[in-house]
């Protein structure tokens, strides 16, 4: 028996910015790189608000350079006071022409691009806590000086 499919419903977009990379080197996992997450915003119909700076995103580059496993850690300022911790996880695949752009800082065209995430939310106010009990997805856009992302919950 096949199951309905889930639909989406657009929780908020966000315009993060971001700092030089920090490049760790080469592992026995792969490539590892450290972006600082400077500052930013939130906007949409379920929450808006800024991005606290002083996050990161924590990378491990495989697949002869064409896959990025991201890790990324933030906080969440929302415009009623609240704040929420947030960890998205991510893969982005390009090919090995295009991620090498990304690494360097060019632009890339997005539809070049498979970026989609995973992020999941601890809130420090009740009136937020349905974020632990939903499951969420997203679509990142890569740009030279920012990330961009599309949250979804899925229903």
């Amino acid at each position: 028996m096949t199951l309905a499919a889930p639909t989406l419903e657009h929780l908020c977009d966000l315009a993060v910015t971001i700092d030089a990379p920090v490049e760790v080197g080469q592992t026995a996992m792969g490539m590892r790189r450290m972006i600082p997450i400077t500052g930013g915003t939130v906007t949409g119909p379920r929450m808006s608000g800024r991005i606290v700076p002083g996050g990161a995103d924590f990378q491990l580059i495989v697949g002869d350079g064409t896959q990025a496993h991201l890790d990324a850690r933030y906080v969440l300022e929302l415009q009623d006071g609240s704040r929420v911790f947030v960890q998205n996880t991510a893969l982005r695949v390009a090919s090995a022409e295009d991620s090498a752009k990304i690494r360097r800082g060019e632009p890339v065209d997005p539809a070049r691009v498979y970026f989609r995430c995973q992020p999941k939310f601890e809130a420090t106010s009740p009136q937020w806590a349905w974020l632990a009990e939903h499951q969420f997805i997203g679509v990142g856009l890569r740009l030279p000086d920012a990330v961009h992302l599309s949250f979804y919950k899925v229903v």
